[in-house]
């Protein structure tokens, strides 16, 4: 577990050192994000790279790590939630333009959404052989 956890704090970790280094509008836990699944891919591919890597990483315990800390996902929006509660005088003079803000990216994340299923969607149809389901 402290080998799993050890690698995804230090995939958030470059992740933040490139963004800041870059200098990219790229928030660096989604580039960590990245780096991690680059990480991933590699793990499982056919280049041999189990037989470098601990043991931990390559038995499971990566992804059970992963697992608890999805579990417990809801325990790390309690800073925020108390951040909100702390600034309620500003959510009063701006609760509109953050409500119209909210409205508006949601809106637009789900379109997005389902342009890139339906692209995806319809690439895997082409390379689908005739007659299957």
């Amino acid at each position: 577990m402290i080998a799993s956890l050890a690698l995804i704090l230090l995939a958030q970790l470059l992740g933040e050192v490139l963004a800041r280094g870059a200098g990219v509008p790229i928030p660096g836990p989604v580039i960590g994000m990245g780096l991690m699944f680059g990480f991933l891919l590699l793990r499982d591919s056919r280049l041999g790279l189990p037989r470098v890597l601990p043991k931990p990483l390559t038995d499971g315990s990566l992804e059970t790590t992963a697992r608890g800390l999805l579990m417990n996902l809801s325990l790390m929006f309690v800073p925020a939630g108390v951040g909100v509660v702390g600034r309620l005088d500003l959510l009063r003079a701006q609760g509109l333009k953050l409500a119209i803000v909210l409205v508006v990216s949601t809106a637009l994340s789900l379109l997005v959404t389902v342009l890139v299923f339906r692209a995806v969607a319809s690439r895997v149809e082409r390379r689908r052989p005739d007659g299957e389901a």
